[in-house]
């Protein structure tokens, strides 16, 4: 067994191999604090048939017992990956793969198994250092090191691998993976954070990565020479060939036109190849046409759709297309095109989550779908992919900075983004259409985010950045960066790059760039709809939010949840009742949530001094009467508060059962309440019982009722 100790930002981490997964290529045991995580690497015998590209699988899975927790409901074993899991492995496969040689194609399997968790040590950016330690010490051919760390801001003081409570305060999410020469993978959100801040945080992740990077040096092992050295005259007969032809693909600005025609240019090249070559003939095309479309567009500066670096494609905005949902709109920008709705739910519509220590709660939600159809591809729809769960993911990190808060719009929001044509960037398109769909809803969200993706072509000491790139761009390019934010700053970013040597100084122009373009996309929104409609959908349930004293609770629920179930049958309304006191309703009627909410009020209303209240007698004593005011509060009224006048009698006035309004005078210290019919009176209705009380002592057979003065006769002696 191996064993290496380092420190970073006062956290110590140690990775050891050697004792356990032996059988695997590359395996290494990597624990900070209390959390552990088990990375191995395995690849294949022998290259796959046919793949002109990595066959890399990354898998990252958490097991509950890592937490000292069984899984909940009917199944006592973890079922498919959740979306952490997903999202972790992709961060996993985007900082590994660029690192691979661009020949090699074996099954290539890295597995992270979390074994062990606390809450202030992340085990994704221990999967991260743990794969590429396993690599490094494995015969798989491999260009790392690669490290990963995550970056928090916590009362303007940046932090290196926060933990759960620091994130939850934190004004930045950045999980950065980088080698020593490049920025290799970055990811996460802000709360609308300036350039220059979040450039910032970049140089105080950078400068840790050093430290993890250099230990993996000592477990290094050799690797084999992957380089491809083709001697073949069709090499050079290919480039010849393209770059005599290929400017004529600025005839054709449509994607499909284009494509068909690098089909025709290589159709025609390969007319004469002798059948035996013709395998070898077309990949060195297919590598010679990457190869030129590049330096094309780095020595013209200008793109194949005939746009220039810096120009963005034309924007269409629709909103309100879909009558029956709650918000809606279509943004379209070039070829790419999406239409995202907003549903607005009650507070039972939120989505529950079984995390690994507590579960939890999410009250906005972003769905992305990439139909086959939007690419022109005809194959089977299947459950979401890793990559329409990280889209989704990313879009709704950017949009979550301006959700307002549950105290303010109680509703669960669910925003659904369907991708009807692709060109590239379909999830910043889902974040345009996402923040316009939100206003039309009556979200009052602060303002409108728009997200907006560069690309960046390199040769030699040149380079190229292109703002709002399409999808051959993408492809043929060397980095792939996501920025959404608002007119203040960003909100949700994401790098890919397939290349080794992308630099803080070309991040910081593309970073610049990308802001040009995110203002001038965010003018054409706020075009079209600059502010939130007023109100909801009429079609959005109705929602009503107060609060009621704990200790109430349970008055509202009743015995075996009778009353609170009672509530909802005679109204049709939805309640969820918080263990703070906080109280939902939903209902599609205005009239039923208040009528349901003056049945809780009611339950749980408390006597107010000065308030006055219909009561009725509970019980007669010699000194007052117990007078009932609320469905649970009883007070005393003394004989003195029940008239302006003497009152030599209770029962000369009142008798259990009958209505009396009366004025709470005061609340003791244990709770007693007072109360008073006197100070309900009039002036005029004093002076008449007043007169009537007068008119009884003059003849005191009118005191008593007729049946008292009946029983009074009948006893012998008791005569006046």
């Amino acid at each position: 067994m191996e064993k290496i100790e380092i420190e970073v930002a006062g956290k110590k981490i140690s990775m050891q191999k050697g004792d356990v997964a032996k059988q695997a290529h590359g395996a290494v045991w990597v624990q900070s604090g209390d959390t552990i995580v088990l990375t191995t690497a395995v690849a294949a015998d022998q290259p796959r048939e046919d793949a002109n590209f990595l066959p890399l699988m990354c898998e990252y899975r958490e097991q509950t017992s890592a937490a000292g927790k069984i899984p909940g409901g009917f199944f006592k074993r973890e079922g498919r990956p959740t979306e952490r899991e997903v999202l972790t492995s992709r961060v996993i496969d985007r900082s590994l793969r660029p690192l691979f040689p661009s020949t090699y194609n074996h099954d290539v399997q890295i597995t992270s198994l979390l074994l062990s968790a606390d809450t202030d040590n992340d085990p994704e950016v221990l999967s991260v250092l743990g794969a590429s330690a396993a690599l490094c010490s494995s015969p798989i051919p491999f260009n790392g090191p690669v490290a990963a760390v995550r970056v928090g801001l916590v009362d303007n003081v940046f932090i290196l691998n926060p933990g759960l409570s620091h994130l939850e305060r934190s004004e930045i999410n950045l999980l950065l993976s980088g080698t020593e020469k490049s920025i290799i993978m970055m990811e996460g959100s802000c709360r609308e954070i300036s350039e220059d801040k979040f450039l910032e945080a970049l140089a105080f992740g950078w400068k840790h990565l050093s430290s993890l990077l250099s230990v993996q040096h000592e477990w290094w092992v050799q690797k084999p020479d992957w380089s491809l050295t083709q001697d073949s005259p069709w090499k050079q007969r290919a480039e010849e060939w393209l770059d005599e032809q290929l400017p004529q693909a600025y005839q054709y600005p449509e994607k499909s036109a284009r494509a068909q025609f690098y089909e025709k240019l290589k159709e025609q090249f390969l007319l004469n190849c002798p059948e035996e070559e013709k395998e070898l003939a077309a990949s060195l095309f297919e590598a010679a046409l990457e190869d030129r479309i590049r330096k094309l567009i780095l020595n013209t500066g200008r793109r194949l759709d005939g746009r220039g670096a810096k120009e963005i494609r034309p924007v269409d905005i629709k909103v309100g297309l879909l009558p029956r949902n709650h918000g809606s709109a279509l943004f379209t920008r070039g070829q790419t095109q999406c239409i995202a709705s907003v549903t607005l739910g009650a507070k039972h519509d939120e989505q529950r989550i079984d995390g690994l220590f507590e579960e939890t709660t999410k009250r906005f939600m972003l769905h992305y779908n990439f139909p086959p159809f939007c690419v022109g591809e005809a194959v089977p729809m299947r459950s979401p992919s890793r990559r329409e769960i990280g889209h989704g993911a990313l879009a709704e990190r950017s949009l979550s900075w301006v959700i307002p808060g549950e105290e303010q719009f109680p509703y669960t929001i669910r925003i659904v983004a369907n991708i009807l044509e692709s060109n590239g960037s379909s999830s910043m398109a889902t974040v345009c259409a996402g923040s316009l769909a939100l206003m039309d809803a009556g979200v009052p969200i602060s303002r409108h985010v728009a997200g907006i993706a560069l690309g960046l072509i390199t040769e030699n000491d040149c380079h190229l950045i292109l703002t709002d790139i399409a999808g051959e761009e993408d492809h043929y390019g060397d980095v792939d960066l996501k920025v959404a934010g608002t007119a203040r700053g960003i909100t949700g970013f994401q790098l890919d790059v397939k290349t080794s040597a992308f630099t803080m100084e070309l991040l910081e122009k593309c970073l610049s760039q990308s802001r040009e373009g995110r203002l001038e996309i965010l003018e054409k929104m706020n075009s079209a709809l600059s502010a939130p409609r007023p109100s909801v959908s009429p079609y959005a349930p109705k929602m009503v939010t107060f609060k009621i004293k704990p200790d109430k609770i349970g008055l509202v629920i009743g015995p075996g949840g009778k009353t609170i179930r009672s509530i909802i049958e005679r109204t049709g309304v939805e309640i969820d009742v918080e263990d703070d006191g906080t109280v939902h309703i939903s209902s599609a009627s205005a009239a039923a949530c208040d009528q349901a909410q003056a049945e809780i009020l009611a339950l749980t209303e408390e006597a107010t001094v000065g308030k006055v209240y219909n009561g009725v007698v509970t019980k007669i004593l010699p000194f007052g009467a117990l007078v009932k005011i609320l469905p649970t509060q009883e007070g005393m009224v003394h004989i003195s508060e029940l008239s302006g006048h003497h009152v030599d009698s209770v029962e000369d006035m009142l008798s259990v059962g009958s209505e009396i309004r009366v004025k709470v005078i005061g609340i003791d210290e244990t709770g007693r309440v007072r109360l008073s019919r006197k100070q309900t009176l009039t002036p005029e209705e004093l002076a008449r019982e007043r007169e009537a009380a007068f008119a009884r002592k003059k003849n005191p057979e009118i005191r008593r009722s007729p049946s008292e003065r009946n029983r009074n006769q009948m006893r012998p002696g008791r005569h006046r």
